[in-house]
């Protein structure tokens, strides 16, 4: 039989209201032969407030939910924060269960166990060319020769007053490198 049959339990790409992934997930959680998937990373910014820990989720306004569409269909639909079903026309596609198993066994290789959030480390590599983004020095650039992981510091070589000078920095008070996506 077909996954995307209307009487088989599916996986569906729902529609959220914006910034409200995780109070639709809830309310999702709370209706009988629902199952929600609403993964959230967790990273560290710098702000104008100093570093703090920003959660987001990982696809914005979007949750996967795993239900009987001839049964749940409206339930779902109208369920607080939900905008509706994704949908193609009049199609209502369904996302293969193989894709929701390994996103989860990623995160949760990655997350607290049970939990459906994961920690997001910044990629920084020694060479890297960086920019300070905050303090006295916001804006200088300078190539990074050390990390120092255990006290979130990198060893940065900046050139200050015609005189290279190694200056140890806040890893998240400074802009990373872009990378280019393989």
């Amino acid at each position: 039989m077909n996954a995307t049959h209307s009487d088989d339990l599916a996986w569906f790409c729902v529609r959220t209201q914006t910034k409200r992934e995780h109070i639709a997930a809830e309310h999702l959680r709370k209706l009988e032969g629902i199952e929600v998937f609403c993964p959230r990373m967790r990273y560290r910014k710098a702000t104008r407030r100093g570093t703090v820990w920003w959660i987001e989720p990982l696809f914005p306004g979007y949750l996967l939910a795993k239900f009987n569409r001839a049964e749940s269909e409206r339930t779902v639909t109208y369920c607080q924060g939900v905008r509706g079903l994704v949908r193609f026309g009049l199609e209502i596609p369904s996302v293969p269960e193989s894709f929701v198993l390994t996103l989860r066994d990623e995160i949760g290789n990655r997350g607290t166990p049970g939990e459906e959030m994961f920690t997001v480390a910044p990629a920084i590599e020694c060479g890297d060319e960086v920019e300070v983004a905050t303090g006295p020095l916001a804006g200088s650039r300078g190539v990074v020769l050390a990390i120092l992981p255990a006290t979130e510091r990198v060893k940065i070589l900046m050139d200050f007053l015609g005189q290279p000078h190694a200056i140890d920095m806040d890893l998240f008070s400074i802009l990373l490198p872009r990378r280019p996506t393989p």
